[in-house]
This record gives C-alpha cells, structure tokens and sequence, in this order.
C-alpha cells in the first residue's frame, strides 16, 4: 500500500500538479489508494491500488478532465471494494440493450424456423422484414411503448390484413421475449392494440364455373399448350379441397392404394389423410412417372417437383375469364359443394384438414342456406299433398 498522504485531491490541486523529469503518483489523503499519476510529458491519470486474495492490483481509472475529482473517487473506492473481494478492479461492461432488431432475429431462429410450417414462416418473415424492422428495429425492447405499437397498426390501415399481421407477430415476439426474460411480464406493448375489422373473402364457384374450368383445362391439356403436371395439380386441387402445398409436395409413397387414401406426411395441421376417391385416381394414372423422381407433380427441371401454380392459375382465369377466383377458392368451393350434398360441419373439417372446429364454423351461413333449401323442399312436397292448390301457388 502507498503511503499515508497528507495531499487532499481536488481539482485544484490536480491541476497544479507539475510533470518531474519522470513518472510520479500523488495519493489522495481521505481514501487510501486513490491517486493521480503524473507522467514526465504532463499527461494525468487517475489510479488506483489495493491488495486483495490475489495480492496488490493496480488500475487506471481514466485521465484528468474527462470526469471530476469526487466522480473519480466514488469509482475508485468501489474498484477498491472489488479488489478487496477478489473481483476485478474495473466492473463488466454492461451487455448492450437489446433491440427489436435482435429479437425478431432470435424468433426468425429459434421459433419460426424450429416450429413453424413453412407458409406460417414467410408470413412472419415477410412482416417482419416489411413493416416492423423498417418501423421499430432500432428500438430497444425497454423503450417499445404501446403508442409504438399504435403508430406502426395505424400506418398500415390501408392494408388492413398486413396491419394485423404485423401486430399479431409484434404481439408473438413480445411474448417470446418475455418467457426468454428479454423483457419483463406484462410489457407486451401490442395488448390494448385493436385490431382492424377482418371480412372474410368469400368466393366459391358454382356449376358452370366448375365446367368452365374443366374445360379450358382439356383444352390446354388437348393443345399441349401448359405443363401436364399443373393441370393435374388443379385438377386434383378441385377433387380433393386439399390445399396447395398439399398437393404439389405428394410424393408417389404417399400414395396408398390398398387403404384407397393420400396419406400427407406434412400438412398445415400434422400428418392427415385424404380419401383416394375414383376421380382422383383417374387424375394420378394419366400422370407419369419417372424413375427415381419421388414427387408426383414433376417441375421444368430434372429431378425437380412443382413448386408454384400462380403463373399457370392466371391463365385459367384469364381463358375463363373468372378474373376474382383465386386458386384457393377451390378449396371453398369444395366445402361448399360438400354442404350442399348434405355433409355436416365435422364430416367437413375432417374432409378439410382442420385442427380446430372454429375453423370450419365460417361455412355455417351455407349450412343455414342447404336447411333453407332441404326445409322448402321437404315442406313443398308435403304440402303438394294436403294442400294442392296453394302448394302450385307457393
């Protein structure tokens, strides 16, 4: 330890300290082990020395001016406290804050690529790369507030979908943020945020709609003018409600023909199978099948499988001209047509694939219009029998 001082260290007195012909070091008289350093070419830096379980240290505290004498002090007679304890004499920098930017990263790693399907995976990818990292990235987590949450739904009310989408996702990384103690509970920010009105677009095709597709698919398929594998894949798109990645990913041993079903190893909602009626068989034996080719629907490409319907969807609807249908709504249509034969609600969601019955209930409207039907046609008939002429008149 240095020797008691009798030089009490201000800032006047540090500034009149004068460089020698070499180094020399002042300690403060009220706190031992605090000093100055002043070196031969007049540069000053606080110090300080203290013997710990590991025997005398020494550190810089940093030089004059930057901080005054007493701020000095305090940081020394706590790196003083340290030495004493063993620890070293200058604390850890502390770990930076953590940002939006570097939560959505963790999320993008360690959830949505762990967990989620790969549709479910472009959402989170594409609103969170679009709208929360251009809004919120350079954030920290502690400084996001739920008027931040606010402005960036509110600044995407002309897309109410995306606007939505965002906040869920935003809402799903501070959850993810909190049960990995990023953050702490209840700091969700998105809580309180409304969501947009969602109308659900409903489109499904009637009769002649489905006619008109069939033919103009027999049309390319007579002319050679699309790809046979797209128009199987629409084909069995239409017989089976399946969805599209569904169908497009079918490899030739999902295929059980004794069991008569599909059997999909990866659907949206696990492992489903689909019944493997007559028409779709049909479909399936006019394709095929190449050696050492798992898929069902082959790409352009050797060894390839379909990988997108879109550009060929297009030209259906452009020779139709059924401009407003979507690809998906035939999976609409097929639970509308299966409503109409009579099929229930459950029979439906099955048939579909749906891991919840809340997600088939948006087909109830139509169930209520098949009782509308069943009731006018069961009453129409009885009345034809008690009631004759105001039956004709009905």
């Amino acid at each position: 330890m240095p020797k008691r001082s009798t030089l009490r260290l201000t800032k006047r007195i540090v500034d009149g300290l004068k460089p020698g012909g070499k180094d020399a070091i002042f300690w403060d008289r009220d706190l031992a082990g605090f000093g100055v350093r002043v070196h031969a070419t007049g540069r000053k830096l606080y110090i300080v020395q203290s013997r710990g379980p590991a025997g005398l240290k020494r550190a810089m505290l940093g030089p004059a001016g930057e901080k005054t004498v007493e701020e000095r002090r305090r940081e020394a007679a706590a790196a003083i406290d340290r030495i004493k304890r063993g620890e070293d004499p200058k604390p850890p920098e502390p770990a930076p804050e953590p940002t939006v930017a570097d939560l959505a990263e963790l999320c993008l790693k360690n959830h949505v690529a762990a967990r989620c399907k790969p549709a479910t995976a472009k959402n989170y990818r594409m609103s969170i790369e679009r709208h929360i990292l251009p809004a919120l990235g350079a954030k920290a987590l502690k400084d996001v507030a739920p008027e931040d949450a606010a402005g960036l739904h509110h600044g995407l009310r002309d897309t109410p979908a995306a606007a939505n989408q965002a906040i869920w996702v935003l809402s799903k990384m501070f959850s993810l943020a909190e049960s990995w103690e990023m953050v702490p509970p209840g700091r969700n920010p998105c809580r309180h945020v409304r969501q947009y009105r969602d109308t659900p677009r409903e489109r499904f095709l009637t009769p002649d709609e489905f006619r008109r597709i069939g033919d103009t698919l027999k049309t390319f398929e007579a002319e050679g003018s699309m790809q046979p594998s797209a128009i199987a894949a629409i084909r069995l798109l239409m017989l089976t409600g399946c969805r599209s990645d569904e169908i497009l990913t079918l490899q030739w041993d999902d295929i059980d023909r004794a069991a008569r079903v599909l059997r999909l190893r990866d659907s949206k909602t696990g492992p489903r199978m689909v019944p493997l009626t007559g028409p779709v068989l049909t479909v399936l034996d006019g394709i095929e099948r190449e050696d050492g080719v798992p898929w069902v629907l082959r790409g352009a490409k050797p060894q390839s499988r379909l990988a997108c319907l879109s550009w060929h969807w297009r030209r259906v609807r452009k020779a139709t001209g059924l401009h407003d249908v979507r690809l998906h709504d035939c999976r609409h249509s097929y639970a509308s047509r299966a409503l109409a034969l009579g099929e229930g609600l459950p029979v439906i969601g099955r048939l579909l694939g749906h891991a919840r019955v809340g997600t088939t209930a948006k087909y109830a409207h139509l169930v209520r219009d098949a009782e509308k039907a069943a009731a006018a046609r069961t009453g129409g008939s009885i009345a034809a029998w008690i009631m004759p002429g105001d039956a004709e008149a009905a």
